[in-house]
């Protein structure tokens, strides 16, 4: 199931790993760097602890239907490399100039 949002709505985002991932740790920071100015809250979670007010989710792909199952209708977004995926700068762009995030 794809659900959309609009950029602007994005108060909140969390990047759900499996038990003790240091790569997702260093994605959650890295988005924290680059999401800094849009005042964005970044979340580093476990999948099976995604939060209720988390508005997008990212996680790997190996993770999706996991993931999908606990973030009901929010947008998740797969990535398959933890740094410079282009799933997660194509969010990342979509976010600071604006646009519709599916997933």
């Amino acid at each position: 199931m794809t659900t959309t949002i609009d950029a602007s709505d994005v108060k909140k985002l969390v990047v759900a790993c499996d038990a003790g991932m240091g790569s997702s740790v260093m994605l959650a920071s890295t988005l924290k760097g680059q999401l800094k100015k849009t005042g964005i809250t970044v979340e580093h979670t476990p999948v099976s602890s995604i939060p209720d007010d988390a508005d997008v989710v990212v996680c790997h792909q190996g993770l999706a239907d996991r993931a999908r199952s606990v973030a009901g209708d929010r947008p998740v977004i797969t990535f398959q490399v933890f740094l410079g995926d282009p799933a997660v700068n194509q969010l990342v762009k979509t976010i600071t100039e604006g646009g519709q995030i599916s997933g």
